[in-house]
């Protein structure tokens, strides 16, 4: 399935009751469109005012095509991830973005300059537009959780035409390309930190990073705490982006990638997937 809408520009709001940490588009142009396929919306860095061999591969074990329905009976519910978090309406979790993600990325921070500083703009565009693996060249779909100031963003997606391995590969390069640098936005600067996290021994290949963003956000201090994974089960995979301004989800996001990666490799073996650890 190709993606037939063009990107569009949102129009950012804040959202958090606490005002500091997440907006959402005061127009939503996301949504389920030919299919399921996700349509996004701007980039951190377009905000902000600028833009900027894949690993061996196991054999899959033969699966089906995702479909869309597949990929939503494959989504973790409430049960799967515990300790508390309450899940949103699939618009409202389409619209999530974290504010201080906007900004440009410092070139100056870096060795080799522009292009380790290409690598952190991205990062930090994928994490405001929710796309860390590329856009899916098939179905996909999503569902959103909150837990206090924190939120977990869970995705499932086909890439049947692309290869989710490339963007897992250049993930495992960003602990060492990104470690600390420094993002500005107007006159505020912002510390990034990024360190590489371990994952649960699932599916055909996996990453995991952690993400700190140090700053002010509506004049007072700040630290947005992000854990991200991701995990391939053939030309398939899961991505999972937990946190905010209450600390980790370290376990959480672990407890996701685990329940989840099951439950896709049991949509796609045409099985039902299994009941939660709580049900």
């Amino acid at each position: 399935m190709t993606r037939r809408s063009p990107r569009l520009v949102r129009t950012l709001t804040t959202t958090l009751a606490a005002g500091t940490l997440l907006a959402s588009a005061a127009c939503s142009d996301s949504g389920d469109t030919d299919g399921g396929a996700r349509v996004t919306g701007a980039r951190a860095s377009q905000v902000a005012g600028e833009r900027q061999t894949a690993g061996e591969r196991q054999t899959p074990s033969p699966t089906a095509t995702l479909g869309t329905d597949a990929a939503r009976t494959a989504l973790i519910t409430e049960a799967d991830i515990e300790d508390g978090w309450t899940q949103v309406k699939d618009t409202e979790a389409e619209n999530w973005h974290d504010n201080l993600l906007i900004g440009k990325v410092d070139v100056n921070d870096f060795v080799s300059g522009k292009n380790q500083a290409a690598d952190c703009r991205r990062l930090m565009d994928s994490l405001f537009d929710d796309d860390l693996l590329g856009r899916p060249s098939g179905a996909s779909a999503l569902r959103g959780f909150t837990q206090g100031d924190s939120r977990l963003l869970y995705q499932v997606a086909s890439y049947d035409r692309t290869d989710p391995q490339d963007s897992l590969t250049w993930m495992s390069t960003l602990p060492d390309k990104c470690d600390r640098f420094t993002v500005t936005d107007g006159g505020d600067k912002r510390t990034v930190q990024v360190i590489e996290t371990s994952l649960p021994g699932v599916g055909d290949a996996r990453e995991g990073l952690r993400v700190t963003v140090q700053g002010d956000s509506g004049g007072q201090p700040a630290t947005l705490t992000l854990d991200v994974a991701a995990v391939r089960v053939g030309d398939d995979a899961i991505t999972v982006t937990a946190g905010g301004l209450d600390g980790d989800e370290n376990d959480s996001t672990k407890q996701a990638v685990e329940q989840g990666t099951q439950r896709l490799e049991d949509v796609l073996a045409g099985k039902s997937p299994a009941a939660s650890p709580t049900d």
